[in-house]
C-alpha cells in the first residue's frame, strides 16, 4: 500500500506529464509520484512529437523527461525544452530522468529543476518534488500596500504643484490715468488764470479741491470694485478646483467599481468553462476502434473486461459477454490503452481496473466484476497490481 505525502495545510494542485520511452519506467514513475497528493498525472508520451503535443495540449506544471532513450527512433533528448520556449510564456518545470552520469551536467546547462538517477529512490524522488514546490512558491510576487499610497501622494502633490497662479490687476494705473487728468485741469485753470488772474483765483482754489475731493472718490471705488473682483474670482477659482477633484475622485472609484465588477465577472466565466470542460471530459469516454478490411467497429473503453493476447492478435472481452479480435499484439495495446484505466498484469493479459472485484495476493488472482473469471498475475507485473489496489484505494472507498 502506498502512503500520501502532505505539503503544508493549503494544498496546490500541479498537474505533470512523463516522457519516457520505456513503459516501465512509466509505470514506476508514476507508482513514485503517486505517493505526493499535490501532484495530478494528466498523460505520458514515448516520442519527441508525442511529447510536444501533450505539453502544449495540457501546459503542466511538471514534466518528467528522459534524456538517454532506449530507442533511439524516439527521439527524446534536451531538445525538446529548446523547442517549448518557441511556444510557451511558461514552460513547465524539467525534471530530467536518466541512467547516465555524463548526461546530467549538459542538462544543468539548460536550466532544469532536479534531476533522477535511474533505478529511481523515493528519497531522491521526495527531494525533487520538494525543490519543485519551493520554486513554484517563490515565483509567487506580493505588491506592498504602501507603495500604493506613496504613488498616489505623489500625484496629489504634482497636482498642487502645478496650480495656476491668479494674478492680481495693479492698481497703479488708475491713479496714473486720474494724475494724467489733474494735469490738464490744471493746465486749464492756469490758462484761464493767465488771462485775469484776479476774476479766477478764487474758483480755481475751489475747482482744485472739488476735482482732488472727486479724484480720492473715484479712486477709492476702483479700488474697492478691484479688490471685491479679485476677492470673488479666487473663491470661484477655489470652488472649481474643488468641484474638479471631487469629480476625479468619483470617477476614479466609479472606474474601480467597474473594474472590480469586471474582473468578477471574467472569473465566474472561467469558472464556468473549466466545469464545462471537466462535464465534457466526463460525457466523452475513450472509444476504441477496432479496423479490419473497411470494417470499423466501435467500441466503449468502459465495456471492455480485459484484453488478451492469441499470438499476433489480441481478443477483447466485453461486459455483456461478446468477443472482438482485432489484429495487433497486446504490446501494441499496453503502449496505447491509458494507464489510470487500463493495466498489463500478465503476459498474456491487460485488465480494465474499473471491472476489478477482487484481488488475491496470495493465489495471484485478479477476479472480474459479475463474473466468474479469474485472471492470474504474474511477479513481474507486481508493480501494476500495486497500482490497481491504490487506485481503487484512492477513490470513494473504505477499508473494514
Amino acid at each position: 500500500m502506498f502512503s500520501k505525502i502532505k505539503f503544508g495545510k493549503t494544498l496546490m494542485k500541479h498537474k505533470y506529464i512523463i516522457v519516457d520511452d520505456n513503459h516501465e519506467s512509466i509505470l514506476k514513475t508514476q507508482a513514485n509520484a503517486m505517493r505526493f497528493e499535490n501532484l495530478t498525472f494528466v498523460g505520458y508520451a514515448n516520442n519527441y512529437d508525442d511529447a510536444l503535443n501533450l505539453i502544449l495540449e495540457q501546459q503542466p506544471s511538471l514534466v518528467f523527461l528522459e534524456i538517454n532513450p532506449e530507442k533511439k527512433e524516439s527521439n527524446l533528448s534536451l531538445a525538446l525544452i529548446n523547442e517549448l520556449y518557441r511556444y510557451l510564456t511558461v514552460v513547465p518545470k524539467i525534471i530530467v530522468i536518466t541512467s547516465s552520469q555524463e548526461m546530467i551536467f549538459k542538462a544543468m546547462e539548460f536550466g532544469v529543476a532536479d534531476y533522477l538517477i535511474k533505478p529511481l529512490n523515493i528519497n531522491d524522488f521526495r527531494k525533487s518534488i520538494l525543490k519543485f514546490e519551493k520554486s513554484i512558491t517563490a515565483n509567487s510576487v506580493v505588491i506592498p500596500t504602501q507603495n500604493v499610497v506613496s504613488v498616489a501622494q505623489n500625484v496629489v502633490e504634482t497636482v498642487f504643484a502645478n496650480e495656476t497662479q491668479i494674478e492680481i490687476p495693479s492698481e497703479e494705473k488708475p491713479v496714473e490715468e486720474l494724475e494724467t487728468t489733474i494735469e490738464e485741469e490744471e493746465a486749464i485753470a492756469e490758462h484761464f488764470v493767465s488771462d485775469d488772474e484776479s476774476v479766477f483765483e478764487e474758483n480755481l482754489v475751489i475747482d482744485e479741491e472739488e476735482i482732488q475731493t472727486e479724484t480720492e472718490e473715484t479712486l477709492e471705488e476702483i479700488t474697492t470694485n478691484i479688490t471685491e473682483e479679485v476677492l470673488e474670482e479666487n473663491a470661484e477659482t477655489t470652488e472649481i478646483e474643488e468641484n474638479n477633484q471631487e469629480t476625479e475622485t468619483v470617477e476614479e472609484e466609479q472606474d474601480e467599481e467597474v473594474t472590480t465588477e469586471e474582473q468578477e465577472q471574467q472569473d465566474e466565466e472561467v469558472q464556468i468553462l473549466e466545469a464545462k470542460k471537466i462535464i465534457v471530459q466526463h460525457e466523452q469516454p475513450l472509444i476504441i476502434c477496432v479496423k479490419s478490411y473497411g470494417d470499423y467497429r466501435y467500441i466503449d473503453s468502459r465495456d471492455v473486461l480485459y484484453l488478451e493476447a492469441d499470438n499476433n492478435s489480441t481478443d477483447i472481452h466485453l461486459k455483456d459477454g461478446e468477443m472482438v479480435t482485432a489484429f495487433k499484439t497486446l504490446k501494441h495495446f499496453e503502449n496505447v490503452l491509458p494507464t489510470n484505466q487500463f493495466l498489463r498484469i500478465h503476459n498474456s493479459y491487460i485488465i480494465s481496473i474499473n471491472h476489478v472485484s477482487r484481488i488475491h495476493t496470495g493465489n495471484s488472482v485478479c477476479f472480474i466484476k459479475n463474473s466468474t473469471t479469474k485472471l492470474p498475475f504474474s511477479k513481474s507485473y507486481r508493480d501494476n497490481v500495486e497500482l490497481i489496489i491504490h487506485n481503487i484505494a484512492s477513490g470513494n472507498y473504505l477499508e473494514i
